[in-house]
């Protein structure tokens, strides 16, 4: 991950100034910020309800309040990363901050950018941090094409920090990709064009297709007409759909961290009109805690932070033990290369593969242990 003293070292922030963190709060230069800012105004355009907890936990800040506060005349908002054009004015921020490494997929580092442009008031800057191996620069030379300028800060150990500033009241456009204008005229057309998510973010739900991983986890299910089940990390929510279609008789609830993911997921229920269907945006179970199902069904993700990792899902495992009744059905796919089956034992007495390929495995645990942490 990039060291918060490279941003140290680079970030120029006066104590009023109004900072933007795009879908980065996980950052660690965020709390940094919040420090320098002692009478300015921290928003977090976050995606990740992960992050935005352990935010709140790290600084005894409160982001459901309308007005939390972190420190006297610091305000500190939370806008969701996919809305925030729909809250925000135009041309208010001093300084962008963007890590790629939190950013699912290349579209939402476009997205970013036009985020940012959209924000930035004339001489504001905007930061990325990331790697080459990341697509740093690529993403450099969209910049200079948009904002008409850039800045490499510092490159360390693969890592690097490249700025861009506006240099007047209305952004010259030379991308091909077409950009927005942060002049005044423009203004409501950039709000529709920004805010078209299910076009500009496809990538993060395999295109609006189910994936390999997902199909062999749907051909694998046992699903009863009177379940009531529970999709963790659902994504757009085609797997909750299935189950849903199913479970005719029953209920199905679909949550994920991710605001857009459930937003995504809501969507599809609404347009399919099945009201046996409910999407929640969830940090895995604590939404649902109090709830029993019948079946659960999960295909988690496995990078944290740019980085691959089995530790969400293993908490996704271990939560799942917490809610599922004691005749339940629990389904997890993945590749075949991330070793589930110790922590599944540790949280089932039965766990089995019952589908799958040489990419792919599904498991299937029953009798969960009780009060498995």
């Amino acid at each position: 991950m990039l060291h918060s003293s490279l941003l140290h070292e680079t970030v120029q922030l006066a104590i009023d100034d109004r900072v933007l963190i795009l879908n980065s709060a996980a950052d660690p230069f965020v709390l940094e910020a919040a420090q320098r800012l002692s009478a300015g105004e921290l928003i977090l355009a976050e995606d990740n309800l992960a992050s935005l907890q352990q935010f709140n936990k790290l600084v005894g800040a409160d982001l459901s309040r309308p007005t939390p506060i972190y420190r006297p005349q610091l305000r500190v908002r939370h806008v969701p990363f996919h809305e925030y054009t729909l809250h925000e004015a135009p041309a208010t921020i001093d300084v962008v901050i963007l890590n790629m490494l939190y950013q699912p997929s290349n579209a939402w580092m476009i997205y970013g950018l036009q985020i940012a442009a959209y924000a930035l008031k004339p001489g504001g800057c905007l930061y990325v941090v990331g790697a080459k191996d990341h697509g740093v620069l690529s993403m450099a030379k969209r910049m200079r094409s948009l904002f008409g300028n850039l800045e490499t800060l510092v490159i360390s150990k693969g890592q690097r920090v490249v700025c861009s500033h506006v240099e007047n009241n209305s952004l010259v456009l030379h991308s091909q990709e077409g950009l927005p204008h942060t002049n005044a005229t423009s203004d409501t057309q950039n709000v529709a064009r920004l805010t078209n998510l299910p076009d500009l973010l496809p990538t993060t739900f395999a295109e609006g297709k189910l994936d390999e991983g997902t199909r062999l986890l749907v051909n694998a299910l046992e699903v009863h007409a009177t379940d009531i089940a529970l999709d963790i990390g659902c994504g757009a929510g085609y797997l909750g759909m299935h189950i849903a279609h199913i479970a005719s008789k029953g209920h199905v609830i679909m949550v994920d961290a991710s605001l857009v993911a459930a937003d995504a997921a809501r969507n599809m229920v609404d347009q399919s009109g099945m009201t046996n269907v409910r999407v929640l945006a969830s940090n895995g179970t604590q939404a649902v805690k109090a709830q029993r199902f019948d079946l659960i069904v999960t295909n988690p993700p496995f990078h944290l932070g740019g980085i691959q990792t089995t530790e969400i899902g293993e908490r996704f495992i271990r939560e799942a033990a917490q809610v599922l009744r004691p005749r339940g059905r629990f389904y997890l796919v993945a590749n075949r290369f991330l070793k589930y089956e110790r922590t599944m034992r540790n949280c089932f007495h039965s766990v089995e593969e019952v589908g799958g390929n040489t990419r792919y495995k599904v498991l299937l645990a029953t009798n969960p242990i009780i009060n498995v942490k």
